[in-house]
């Protein structure tokens, strides 16, 4: 019989080169939020150039997600999807995202190109650190697929168009398709069923 990380891991989908990558549950899941395990530890370095680690974001409901700055693919689209949640979602709700190229993606850049997309520094980080560390976060901590040697030229990184649900505790509750307005529109009911729990 499969453990439930097993049969979350069964259900990755390889799309095609340089289309998103992404774990098949379903549009948002089921009707209840679910548990995919824990958000390991990490040590990663935030836009302004202040050290962040997993502990930091505890006690917080955050949105997770992995794009790089050069992408002309999926992340414009996941970023401006993202930057609609900031909008909708209260305030006490963090948003986070990680980078996939981190040997471009430097603080300053990521700092650059959170200013263009009007990123709050208050509540939406964009992290990033070394490749090793980044990459198994992804696909081991986040049950996401990276990888950056069979991509386009639009997308060299193939990648999750994934958004990540993580509670208080730091358990990933849902997956959501991070380029589909309509069901990253359900992140903000999920978002308030975590929040009345206390």
């Amino acid at each position: 019989m499969r453990t439930p990380k097993r049969r979350v891991i069964a259900g990755i989908l390889l799309i095609a080169p340089g289309v998103a990558v992404g774990l098949g549950i379903g549009p948002s899941g089921t009707d209840e939020l679910q548990a995919f395990g824990s958000v390991p530890d990490f040590t990663l370095v935030e836009r302004s150039g202040k050290a962040v680690v997993r502990a930091d974001l505890d006690g917080k409901v955050w949105i997770a997600d992995f794009i790089f700055t050069n992408c002309a693919g999926t992340c414009p689209l996941m970023t401006e999807q993202m930057s609609a949640l900031g909008q909708i979602l209260p305030e006490e709700v963090l948003l986070v995202s990680f980078t996939v190229d981190p040997a471009r993606d430097t603080p300053m850049v990521l700092a650059s190109y959170a200013n263009r997309h009007r990123a709050d520094p208050d509540r939406w980080y964009f992290l990033t650190g070394g490749r090793e560390e980044l990459y198994t976060l992804a696909r081991e901590g986040f049950l996401l697929t990276v990888d950056d040697t069979m991509g386009t030229g639009p997308e060299p990184i193939t990648h999750s168009s994934r958004f990540v649900l993580v509670d208080r505790s730091g358990t990933i509750r849902r997956f959501y398709d991070g380029t589909d307005p309509e069901e990253v529109a359900r992140i903000a009911d999920d978002v308030r069923g975590l929040l009345r729990q206390r």
